[in-house]
C-alpha cells in the first residue's frame, strides 16, 4: 500500500452501494482509482508541491465547478478518489446527481478534508469526472438531435481498455443506449465474419446453431443482403455506410416484409451529428456512434480551494 494516501480495501458502504445501483462494480472503480493515483505517486512517492507548501494539519474545502454547459457524469467516481486518498477523513456535500444538466459556474460537488489530500486527489478525480462528463455531454447532443424521431443513439465497443463500464455508464447518463458490453452477450456478424462464413445467411445460421437463443445482429452493405436476412428472421440488421435514401428503402423493405415486424435496423458508419436527424427520420431504430467514447472532448470541470 502506498503510505502517502489511505488506499482502503473497500469503498465506503454508501458510495459502494450507489455505484452498484448505477451498474458499476465498486471494487473495479477502486482499482482504477488506485491505478490513476499510482501514476501520480509511484513507488511510495509524495506530492512534493503540496508537502512543501501546505502544513500537514491544515484542512480545507474545495468546490468542483462546471466551467461550461453540459451533462455531468462520474461524480460518484470522483468521490471515490477522495475516499481512497483520505479514507474517513473526507466529507462530500452538494453533489448533483449524474445526468444533471449544468451551466458554467454551477457547483457540482463540495469536498472537505486535509488540504494536502484534496490537492493530491484533484487531478485523478477531475480526469475521471471530466472524461465521463464529456461522454455524457456528447451523448446528450445526439439525443437532442434525434428527439421525436423514435430512433435511439447507441454506443459501441470502441472504448478505452479498462474504462468500458464507466464510459457506457456515462452514455446512459447522457440519455443514450448501450450496445453489447462484450463479445459474449450478443453475436455481431461483421463483414469479415460474412466473408469467412460465405455469406450473411450462412453466418447467421452458424451463430444460431452454435449459440441458440443468443441475440444476433448482422451487418449488411447491400439491400439484397437485408432481404435475405428478413427471410431468415434476423434479430437486428446493421446498415453499414449506406446513403440516407438507401436506408429509407431498407426501412420500407423491412416494414413491408411479413417477418419484418420483429427486426430492428441500426444505422452505422460515417455518421455525423449534422446528419443525425435526417438518418433518424428514415425510420431506423438505432444510430450507433463510436465517437461517443473514442473521440470525446473532455468536459471542463475545475476544483477551486475556498
Amino acid at each position: 500500500m502506498n503510505p502517502t494516501y489511505a488506499a482502503p480495501d473497500a469503498l465506503p458502504d454508501d458510495l459502494a452501494g450507489e455505484l452498484w445501483v448505477a451498474g458499476l462494480d465498486p471494487d473495479a472503480v477502486r482499482r482504477l482509482v488506485l491505478a490513476g493515483l499510482d501514476e501520480d505517486l509511484p513507488d511510495g512517492g509524495v506530492d512534493t508541491t503540496s508537502v512543501a507548501t501546505i502544513p500537514a494539519d491544515q484542512r480545507g474545502t474545495a468546490g468542483i465547478n462546471a466551467r461550461e454547459a453540459g451533462v455531468v457524469a462520474g461524480l460518484g467516481v470522483a468521490a471515490a478518489v477522495f475516499a481512497v486518498v483520505m479514507g474517513d477523513d473526507v466529507t462530500i456535500a452538494d453533489r448533483v446527481p449524474d445526468g444533471t444538466r449544468v451551466a458554467p459556474g454551477d457547483r457540482v460537488m463540495t469536498v472537505s478534508g486535509p488540504t494536502r489530500g484534496l490537492l493530491t486527489a484533484e487531478r485523478t478525480a477531475l480526469n475521471l469526472a471530466s472524461h465521463l462528463s464529456g461522454v455524457a455531454t456528447a451523448t446528450s447532443h445526439w439525443v437532442e438531435a434525434l428527439a421525436g424521431t423514435g430512433a435511439r443513439v447507441l454506443d459501441t465497443r470502441k472504448t478505452l481498455p479498462g474504462w468500458r463500464a464507466l464510459q457506457k455508464y456515462a452514455v446512459r447518463c447522457g440519455g443514450g443506449v448501450n450496445h453489447r458490453f462484450s463479445l459474449c452477450d450478443m453475436a455481431m456478424v461483421k463483414d469479415n465474419h460474412v466473408v469467412a462464413a460465405g455469406g450473411v445467411v450462412p453466418a447467421l445460421r452458424a451463430v444460431r446453431e452454435a449459440f441458440p437463443g443468443l441475440p444476433v445482429e448482422v451487418e449488411v452493405t447491400r439491400l439484397e443482403e437485408l432481404v435475405e436476412l428478413l427471410d431468415e428472421g434476423c434479430d437486428r440488421v446493421l446498415l453499414d455506410n449506406m446513403t440516407t435514401a438507401t436506408m429509407a428503402e431498407a426501412v420500407r423493405l423491412r416494414d413491408a416484409h411479413p417477418a419484418g415486424g420483429g427486426v430492428e435496423l441500426e444505422a452505422s458508419g460515417g455518421l455525423t451529428l449534422a446528419r443525425a436527424r435526417e438518418v433518424a427520420e428514415t425510420g431506423v431504430d438505432f444510430i450507433s456512434v463510436g465517437a461517443l467514447t473514442h473521440s470525446v472532448t473532455v468536459f471542463d470541470l475545475g476544483l477551486d480551494l475556498t
